[in-house]
């Protein structure tokens, strides 16, 4: 093995590693507040419309969690710079 596929190597897994732990976080992340929103409806149903859009603002806030860590495992399979952009 040379240096180059050792490289090519590690920086699938880690491409792996940061994707998982970004849909991992972003999944608990958005169970959390989509129960939270569930019991604050529960309790003041005449707040549905404020509940709701704060609901989809902080889904959305989680959810570029997820979107950065896939931008991150795109540059390190596609535009790796320790391998000079070759790309695998």
């Amino acid at each position: 093995m040379n240096e180059h596929t050792i490289l090519a190597a590690a920086t699938i897994l880690a491409a792996a590693f940061v994707m998982a732990v970004g849909a991992v976080g972003a999944a608990y992340g958005e169970s959390r507040i989509g129960a939270a929103a569930m019991d604050a409806l529960a309790r003041q149903p005449d707040e549905a419309s404020s509940i709701t859009r704060m609901l989809f603002v902080s889904l959305a806030m989680v959810e570029s969690t997820a979107i950065f860590c896939l931008v991150i495992a795109l540059i390190l399979l596609f535009a790796n710079p320790f391998t000079g952009g070759s790309g695998g």
